[in-house]
């Protein structure tokens, strides 16, 4: 069975400081036993999007440094880091209520109404306004469930995307779609909601699929809760799902013609005890149709580090986007 090639490590070619050394995304307690505070070091840490990120602000700044910035293809470069915010995301539902979303700017581009769905238009219309006026870094830390490449990629031609708003929107049981005979702008029907949708971006025509980007920054994301620091405060399993579930019984990464329950469904905690990872080191290799491998070195709390492979899956019935379902060893 042929196999793809590996990703090429993720260091960021753009800053020499960074081609030489590994990122270490670690567990705030770990790091805080080396850290000796300096005299006099009484500065407080600001309030980004009503939500106090403190020590959240550095580390996912080292987060966002390794993450994707071309959509699963070798030489990818690593985004800026940048501060996240508590903006609601797409793909998933949010847990910030909407009363605590800005009222849409009086010049926000035009979104047109859905049919049945009257949420769409104004969820999509606060992240457009954003398009409109924000740097690509701003809307990378406010979509924090897409992978930032993914987000650089999808939201570069703006006037395109805006002059689709600006047609019918339609209504399916999972999406919502806006688009013109060359630009498809959709996002999940339950991100209406939110009251903050950032959609995907594709042509007319194309598959608006997953690609191997999404899938490391979903193994991305499940270490940084597991080491305790996650991209944003709301990502918690029980709203932003990354476990694939045990039923249906589908899971077979080789092929075998004898499915099973997902692995991690009935052991979430085989990770228990990971103070960090290397998030600059991430790789990964399709297997086949459905399947993906991500490789990712993972030091536990004696301070041993060993590669993790996790392997997941788009094709799970009941999971929005790439699930895991295993990790070894």
């Amino acid at each position: 069975m042929d196999r793809a090639r590996p990703i090429t490590r993720e260091r960021d070619r753009k800053d020499p400081r960074h081609r030489h050394r590994t990122r270490q995304f670690e567990h705030p307690a770990a790091h805080q036993q080396r850290r000796t505070p300096r005299h006099g070091d009484l500065r407080t840490t600001p309030r980004i999007g009503g939500s106090l990120v403190g020590g959240l602000v550095v580390a996912a700044a080292v987060l966002l440094a390794g993450c994707d910035s071309a959509v699963g293809i070798p030489n990818e470069e690593p985004t800026r880091a940048t501060a996240h915010t508590t903006t609601p995301s797409t793909l998933a539902p949010t847990t910030p209520s909407t009363s605590v979303l800005p009222p849409i700017p009086a010049n926000a581009p035009q979104v047109a109404a859905v049919p049945g769905l009257p949420a769409a238009a104004p969820a999509v219309q606060r992240w457009a306004a954003d398009l409109q006026t924000e740097t690509i870094t701003a809307l990378q830390a406010k979509c924090w469930t897409m992978a930032p490449g993914n987000v650089a990629d999808m939201y570069e031609g703006k006037q395109a995307i805006l002059s689709a708003l600006t047609q019918p929107g339609v209504a399916t049981e999972d999406t919502v779609t806006w688009k013109t005979r060359t630009t498809t702008v959709t996002i999940d029907r339950t991100a209406a909601d939110t009251g903050y949708a950032c959609p995907r971006v594709f042509a007319t025509g194309e598959d608006s699929g997953l690609n191997d980007a999404d899938a490391r920054h979903t193994v991305r994301r499940y270490l940084a809760r597991s080491v305790g620091v996650p991209l944003d405060p709301a990502d918690k399993e029980g709203t932003y799902p990354l476990v694939c579930k045990a039923s249906p019984a589908t899971w077979d990464p080789t092929g075998t013609g004898k499915p099973i329950a997902a692995p991690l469904a009935n052991n979430t905690g085989k990770l228990t005890g990971a103070t960090k990872f290397a998030d600059q080191e991430i790789q990964s290799e399709r297997l086949r149709a459905d399947y993906i491998a991500v490789q990712v070195p993972v030091t536990n709390a004696a301070g041993v580090t060993q590669t993790r492979t996790f392997t997941l899956t788009d094709g799970h019935e009941g999971s929005k986007g790439y699930c895991i379902g295993d990790v070894s060893p």
